[in-house]
């Protein structure tokens, strides 16, 4: 499947909030991370890449990603420290507001492997090839992650 002018609205309507969540665990800061998005659907249109699915489309725009949110944070090397956004797409049920607020005040080598297993479904060895780490450094990040949360569920009173 190659992306054109034509099925490129339905592409970017469909991965929008993926590429943003993915983004926005690295920046942590609005503007940047919307520069990022348009940033890589960009670089989507004008590729010229056969892709095999949507899962592989799916693997491409989050590796993607990545890739230009570290190159910015190197470039600057800045994080904002501010409070988490309003605007990130959420869920209306409170909790899950708040446990997404947690998770991104995780260190980001736990937050990325969690949103990506728990927000975007992917399996471990999924994630390890899109990050480029070995499979059992993921299995120990989410461990160590899962327990960095219950950590601060407990100071919330939550368990």
């Amino acid at each position: 499947m190659k992306i054109t002018e034509t099925n490129f609205p339905a592409v970017y309507e469909k991965y929008k909030n993926t590429v943003y969540s993915v983004v926005f665990n690295y920046v942590r800061n609005v503007d940047d991370a919307n520069d990022i998005l348009q940033d890589v659907f960009i670089k989507l249109l004008q590729s010229q890449t056969d892709y095999e699915s949507n899962e592989h489309l799916k693997a491409w725009l989050i590796r993607v990603s990545i890739n230009m949110s570290i190159n910015l944070l190197k470039s600057q090397n800045r994080m904002s420290d501010g409070p988490i956004p309003e605007d990130i797409p959420t869920t209306d049920k409170p909790h899950d507001n708040l446990l997404q607020e947690m998770v991104m005040k995780l260190p980001e080598k736990y937050r990325v492997p969690l949103h990506l297993f728990y927000y975007e479904d992917y399996s471990i060895k999924k994630i390890a090839t899109v990050l480029d780490v070995p499979e059992a450094t993921i299995k120990i990040r989410l461990k160590r992650g899962r327990e960095q949360l219950k950590l601060s569920m407990r100071k919330e009173d939550w368990l």
